[in-house]
């Protein structure tokens, strides 16, 4: 799925560390919701952000 245009970096990590940030903020946190997040969900969660 290709809806926005991004600069995406992977960082590494260990402990089922899984975030997103957007502009330095964390926006989603696998550590804290203790799963992965929904794709279709995902993407409509950061277009009301950058709007």
């Amino acid at each position: 799925m290709k809806k926005f245009a991004a600069e995406v970096e992977l960082i590494e990590s260990h402990g089922g560390a899984y975030e997103i940030t957007i502009d330095g903020e964390l926006f989603f946190s696998k550590k804290t919701t203790g799963h992965f997040p929904n794709e279709e969900r995902l993407v409509k969660d950061i277009e009301k952000y950058i709007v």
